[in-house]
């Protein structure tokens, strides 16, 4: 598995500082956040951001995250749709592989919204096809329909399009109505991406972004999570993405070097030195 770290961990951080610091941090690479790079882009051309990302050395085979293409409000879906068309080429540009796409479902759905959803998946991943780029689809913990793995799958299998898979985050996952058992119904090549974190003494109702920490330091089993990815046979793209406010005031170097040890020492791949990780976890107010 190749571990990640997603510029929304950095978020508040310029652009140049934070992929000089992946690149100190010896990060293999960075899973983009689209509001981060457009917000770049609106004074900055994508050949400089492309170039950031060869100067140091970073790949960045995943972007985050695609919404609306689940919306009933036909002028907001046709705004994001043309929104999509546009990462898309960006995406290419920028070497991206998977691009993560919202299951964000609101409002009554029924079996008509259904076969709309299925619709507009498949026209995402032709799209996705001419650019060389694969779509993976996220639960999300409080969408309306979509917000299990279950539902997920079956959309996937519904669409049955290569270059449509899965997202299988660990917030949505374990907030969400997904069960254990509905790991078992994953297959391999339907997983185009994992995204780890960890949540700390809050109800699941109650839970936000805000209380993301790093995985294995809250009460969800991420151990048991890796190891069925293990089982399972996956080797792609795992991230970690963390939301927290208080851990966006830790500087890169160090925010990146914590993350990406913690990301190893869960997938086996190295020992995280002691201490370490308990530092950024307290952030600079605790």
């Amino acid at each position: 598995m190749k571990p990640l770290i997603s510029q929304v961990c950095t978020l508040p951080w310029p652009v140049e500082e934070e992929l000089r610091g992946f690149a100190q941090a010896a990060c293999p690479g960075v899973e983009l956040w689209w509001g981060k790079v457009e917000q770049f882009l609106q004074n900055h051309p994508l050949e400089q951001f492309r170039d950031l990302l060869q100067q140091h050395g970073l790949e960045a085979p995943v972007a985050s995250y695609q919404g609306g293409l689940f919306s009933l409000d036909s002028r907001a879906y046709e705004e994001h749709w043309a929104h999509f068309l546009c990462r898309l080429k960006w995406a290419q540009a920028l070497g991206v592989q998977v691009l993560v796409v919202a299951a964000d479902a609101s409002g009554q759905v029924g079996s008509e919204e259904v076969k709309l959803f299925v619709h507009r998946l498949r026209q995402a991943a032709q799209a996705a096809a001419q650019h060389h780029l694969r779509l993976a689809l996220e639960p999300q913990a409080r969408s309306s329909f979509g917000n299990n793995l279950q539902t997920v799958l079956a959309l996937v299998a519904e669409v049955d399009h290569p270059h449509l898979g899965v997202c299988l985050d660990a917030m949505h996952f374990f907030l969400g109505p997904s069960k254990t058992e509905d790991l078992h119904l994953l297959q391999l090549q339907q997983l185009f991406h994992v995204q780890l974190c960890d949540v700390a003494g809050v109800v699941r109702e109650l839970a936000r972004d805000a209380d993301r920490i790093l995985p294995g330091e809250g009460d969800f089993p991420i151990p048991a999570l890796v190891e069925h990815l293990h089982r399972l046979g996956y080797q792609g793209p795992v991230s970690l993405e963390l939301m927290n406010p208080q851990l966006w005031q830790v500087p890169v170097l160090q925010m990146v070097e914590v993350g990406i040890t913690c990301l190893r020492r869960l997938l086996g791949q190295a020992q995280m030195p002691s201490g370490s990780q308990n530092e950024a976890s307290s952030g600079p107010d605790n």
